[in-house]
Parts: structure tokens; sequence; C-alpha cells
């Protein structure tokens, strides 16, 4: 079976390492990785290639930034293209991106059978971007592979039904891999003088915070207010945002550190060691809620809704006084219930595929 696996940005490279893996280990399955660019910066992209010794890209777009509707045109103009020449028995896609849109519908449009990993996740909120594109990939999917049990009933409500498995969550698969190995490697904490359990990390990138002055001037305001060290990977798109709104002085610079994106080994490493985590990340929600980490999410909503119900994350939006009060109630749950299945989903979605594609 000649597959392709479409990534693009720092999420889908993790995830597709988990499988890319099992797949060079099994004849059946010839994989084609196509890298479409999304994320160019190298330290969002190249250095999780390198790290996590992924197979280099068969194919690299270089589309780069720009508008949703020019990189999405542009993605699916060169996916269109790939995929005539390879002419592959199946397309695999990953999570809620652009190039989870373009790679989704450049393939149904080529009648070629499309896998899409991480299925059946809804904020419930169309104004994000990832909402539609997680839609229409679901849509257009032949095989869809949920993380858990709220992602099937999403699908289930849609009418989607056939070719839906809950396999688990390929990120809890890297999360239980790497966890131990980033703890050895990183030298992260260290280098900026971090006690465990002593320190904040928070993210911020969604357009919806990043896009509204006021949200974005809120959020910080929060992060300012907070007693202990606080740690931002700063997005590039979030940096230039915070200079185009003069908001680079808003920050106080003896509690907060700004520090560029990081590898995959320090971030796991950092949200592992933190007292709570605050961002508006679909994906470091769940992370944190993986290494049982506290989460507030800096946004009025989730795709992940089980976290919150368990108790390990909470939705403040970008309103300073409910961040403030929400973590001056932190407290750790009692209970953790095994939410994204048993660290085993990367073989179980290989598995199927090859059971699919032999019948």
């Amino acid at each position: 079976m000649k597959l392709i696996t479409i990534t693009g940005t720092r999420p889908q490279f993790i995830k597709a390492g988990m499988l890319s893996k099992l797949f060079r280990a099994m004849s059946a399955i010839d994989e084609i990785i196509v890298n479409t660019g999304q994320h160019y910066d190298d330290n969002m992209s190249t250095v999780f290639i390198d790290q996590l010794q992924l197979p280099a890209p068969d194919y690299d777009l270089g589309i780069g930034s720009g508008s949703h509707g020019k990189q999405t045109a542009g993605m699916l103009t060169k996916l269109e293209d790939v995929m005539m020449a390879v002419k592959p028995d199946m397309v695999l896609v990953y999570g809620d991106t652009n190039s989870t849109l373009a790679g989704s519908l450049a393939a149904s449009k080529l009648h070629i059978p499309v896998a899409h990993v991480e299925a059946g996740l809804r904020s419930f909120n169309k104004k994000m971007p990832e909402e539609i594109n997680r839609i229409v990939a679901d849509h257009v999917s032949d095989w869809l592979f949920c993380p858990s049990e709220t992602a099937v009933s999403n699908l289930r409500r849609e009418g989607i039904e056939k070719g839906v498995y809950r396999t688990g969550d390929i990120m809890y698969d890297a999360v239980v891999h790497f966890k131990p190995v980033a703890l050895d490697y990183s030298s992260i904490r260290r280098d900026l003088s971090l006690r465990e359990n002593d320190y904040y990390l928070a993210t911020v990138h969604r357009a919806e915070n990043t896009d509204d002055p006021q949200r974005l001037r809120s959020i910080l305001e929060a992060l300012n207010q907070l007693h202990k060290k606080v740690v931002i990977p700063m997005h590039p798109r979030t940096r230039r945002k915070m200079d185009e709104y003069q908001l680079m002085g808003n920050i106080a610079r003896s509690s907060i550190t700004i520090v560029n994106p990081l590898n995959y080994f320090d971030m796991l490493a950092l949200t592992s060691g933190a007292r709570a985590i605050l961002t508006d990340s679909g994906g470091l929600q769940k992370e944190a809620y993986m290494l049982r980490v506290p989460c507030i999410t800096l946004r009025d909503e989730t795709e992940w809704p089980e976290t919150v119900h368990a108790g390990w994350n909470q939705l403040t939006g970008a309103d300073t006084q409910k961040i403030a009060d929400t973590l001056q109630a932190l407290q750790v749950p009692n209970e953790h219930p095994p939410l994204f299945g048993d660290g085993k989903a990367a073989r179980t979605i290989a598995e199927i595929l090859i059971k699919e594609c032999s019948t």
C-alpha cells in the first residue's frame, strides 16, 4: 500500500513521527512524507524533525505564511501535483490545520481515500479557522481515528459513523515515549533557574487572542499579576502582534521570561514541571492533562471538554480577574481518568489501515 502522509506544523511532526516509525517497520506500507512548510521557522519545524529523528520529507512544498486563502490555495495546487505524480492508495492527514484542510480536499477531489488522525474534535466555535478545517476533513474522510469517546460522539451527532474508530490519542504515545528522554536531555529548567512546581508556563497564539488587542492586553495583565515566575515561549505571530500593538512594554520583566519557540524535549520538560499551564493551544491543554498538570485555557471554549469535566482544565477566556481568581483557587484533582487511551494509538491505527486496505 502506497500512502502519502501530510505534515506542516510542530504537532503534526510529532504525531506523524509515531506512526512513521511503525510504517517503516511494516513491509505492507510504503510511506511518502509531504511537508507543506506551514511552520517554516526552524525552531518550529526543522528542529523537531531532527530531534525526534523523523524521516526527512520526500517532498517539501515550502508554502510558508500568508492569509488562510492564499496559504490553503498554494497547498492545494502543490499537493494535487504531488498526488497525481505519486498516485497513492491513501492520504493521511493530522489534526486541524490548513495543511489538513488542503490535504483532505486535494485527495477527495482526486478520489483518493483519506484517513484523518485526531478526528471528531469540536469547539463549536466556527469563528476558529481550525474548527472549519476539522469539520471539512472529517466529512471527506474514509477512516476517522478518534482520540476519545467525546470525539466519537461528536461525529455520531453529525451522522458520521462509518469508518470511525476510537483509538486513543497518538500524542499520548509521544508523551509516554519521550518524557523520560526529555527530562534526561533538556536543561531548560536549570538554564532558566526554575524549580519544579514553582513556575507557570504560558502560550498564546490563537487568532481570537492575538488579533484582538484588548484580549491580548488582558492576558498580559493577568500574567503580570502572578506571584511566581512565568515562562512564555513566544510564537512568531504573537511577537509580531505585540510589536504592532506596542504591548512589549506591558510585560513585567522581573517575573516573566520570554523565550523563542522551544524544541519538543524542552517544551515537554517545562510542561511536566510547571505548577500550571496557561494556554490557548488545543494541543497543550491535552498534554497538560497527560502530564497531570492543571491547565487554565485562555479561551471561551475548548475542543477537549473531557479535560474540563475531569477537573484538570478550566476556561477563563481573556478575563484578567477570572484568570487570577481561577489560579488562586487552583487545586490538583484527586482523580485522573484515562481519557486518551493506553499510549498505543499508533499501533492500533497502523493495524486498522493495513486490515482495511487488504479487504
